[in-house]
C-alpha cells in the first residue's frame, strides 16, 4: 500500500519551543511506522529565532514554506526580556503569530480542555467541583474583534495620550464561527454556551442575535447564552456544565486560558486554528496553549504533551487521519495512566508516579503509539 504524503512546516520558535517540537516530531515518526502515512517535515525559524536568523519575526523564507505546506505545527514565540527592546509591531506575538493567522484566514480556534482522572490532584478546584471529569471545547473567533478592529492607535491629547482599540464584528464573521461551534457540539454532548456582553456592547447584541439564528439550523444542539463575567465565574464554580463554549476573540483568549488551568497545567493543552475548508482540505495551524517558558528552556523540564496532542489535532482536522490521531491521544493517555509525569503535573502524593524529563516523556508516548 502506498503512503499518503503530507507536508508540514515545523516552526519551533523560542524558549521551550525547540524541545517540545523535537518530541512532537518523534511521535510523528512513530506514526509513520504504524500507518501508511509519510510526513515531509521542514523546520524553519520564527519569533526571536527568526529575528536572529533573518532580521524579522516571520522571515520571508518561513512564510514561503508555510504557503507550500499542508499545515503548520507551531511551538511558541516571544521572550519577555527581549520583547521590550523592539517596537511593538515587530514583536513576535504581532509580527509572527497574528500575521500568520491573518495571512491564512485562520478564523476558528479550537482549544480542548480535558482533565484525566489520574491528574485530578493537579486541578486547582476541589474534587467535588470536578464531577466525573472536565471536558470542555472552547471555540474562539480568531480574526475579528478588538485585536484586529480599526482604528487602533495611541495619540496625543492635552494632558497625555489616548489609546484606541475598536471592537468590530460583522454578521458573516459571527455566522461562520457559530457554525464551527454547533458542528463540534454535534460530535460531543450537543450543547453550546455562547459567551457575550450583550447588556453593554453593541457587538454583543449582534453576536447573540446571529448565534441564535444560526442555532436554529441545529435543532439537536441545545444553546444557552451567558455573559462573559458570569462565564468566568461558572468555569470555577461548576465547569462540568460546559460542553462547547463559543466566544469572540478577546473573551475567548481570556476564558480559554482560565479553562486551561482546570487541566492542571498549560503543558497539557493543544490548540488548532483553522481556516475555511477548500476541496475537503482544511489548512490549520497547531500549537500548544502555553508560552515559551524561558526559565526552564534547555533544561529538559518542559511538558511536551500539549505539543504532541497538537499533532493529533493536526492529523484529525487538516489531514482527516482520525485513526492516527486517536493513536496519539491513546498513547498520551497510556503515558499518564502508567504514572509518567513531567514536573508541572508531578505530585509526591502519587505513589506510582515517576518524574520524567521532556525527552523521556516523548519516548514513552512514541513507544505507546
Amino acid at each position: 500500500m502506498s503512503s499518503k504524503i503530507f507536508k508540514i512546516a515545523a516552526l519551533a520558535g523560542d524558549g521551550i519551543g525547540p524541545e517540545v517540537m523535537r518530541e512532537a516530531i518523534k511521535v510523528l515518526r512513530a506514526v509513520e511506522k504504524k500507518f501508511p502515512l509519510q510526513f515531509q517535515i521542514t523546520e524553519a525559524p520564527v519569533g526571536w529565532a527568526g529575528i536572529d536568523a533573518a532580521g524579522k519575526a516571520l522571515p520571508d523564507a518561513t512564510l514561503a514554506l508555510c504557503r507550500q505546506s499542508d499545515s503548520i505545527l507551531f511551538g511558541s514565540v516571544g521572550l519577555p526580556d527581549r520583547d521590550p527592546t523592539i517596537p511593538k509591531e515587530e514583536r513576535p506575538e504581532r509580527a509572527a503569530l497574528l500575521r500568520l493567522r491573518k495571512e491564512f484566514g485562520l478564523f476558528a480556534n479550537l482549544r480542548p480542555v480535558r482533565l484525566p482522572k489520574e491528574l485530578a490532584h493537579a486541578c486547582p478546584l476541589a474534587k467535588e467541583r470536578q464531577g466525573d471529569g472536565i471536558d470542555i471545547l472552547v471555540v474562539r473567533e480568531l480574526t475579528g474583534g478588538m485585536y484586529f478592529g480599526q482604528p487602533k492607535k495611541t495619540e496625543e491629547i492635552p494632558g497625555g495620550h489616548r489609546a484606541i482599540d475598536t471592537m468590530v464584528y460583522t454578521t458573516p464573521e459571527i455566522e461562520r464561527i457559530a457554525h464551527v461551534a454547533f458542528k463540534a457540539a454535534q460530535l460531543r454532548r450537543k450543547k453550546v454556551t455562547s459567551i457575550d456582553k450583550a447588556n453593554v456592547l453593541e457587538n454583543g447584541v449582534l453576536w447573540r442575535e446571529v448565534v441564535t439564528r444560526v442555532g436554529k439550523n441545529y435543532p439537536d444542539v441545545a444553546l444557552e447564552h451567558m455573559f462573559v463575567d458570569n462565564g468566568a465565574m461558572q468555569l470555577m464554580l461548576r465547569p462540568t456544565q460546559f460542553d462547547v463554549m463559543l466566544c469572540e476573540n478577546m473573551f475567548g483568549d481570556i476564558l480559554s486560558d482560565e479553562a486551561a488551568a482546570l487541566a492542571g497545567s498549560l503543558g497539557m493543552l493543544p490548540s488548532a486554528s483553522l481556516g475555511a475548508t477548500n476541496g475537503g482540505n482544511t489548512f490549520g495551524f497547531y500549537e500548544p496553549a502555553g508560552g515559551t517558558a524561558p526559565d526552564i528552556a534547555g533544561k529538559n523540564l518542559a511538558n511536551p504533551i500539549a505539543q504532541i496532542l497538537s499533532v493529533a489535532m493536526l492529523l484529525r482536522y487538516s489531514f482527516g487521519e482520525n485513526a492516527a490521531a486517536s493513536a496519539i491521544d491513546d498513547a498520551v493517555g497510556k503515558a499518564i495512566a502508567t504514572g509518567h509525569r513531567t514536573g508541572d503535573i508531578f505530585s509526591a502524593s502519587e505513589p506510582k508516579a515517576t518524574r520524567v524529563g521532556t525527552s523521556l516523556m516523548g519516548d514513552v508516548i512514541a513507544s505507546a503509539v
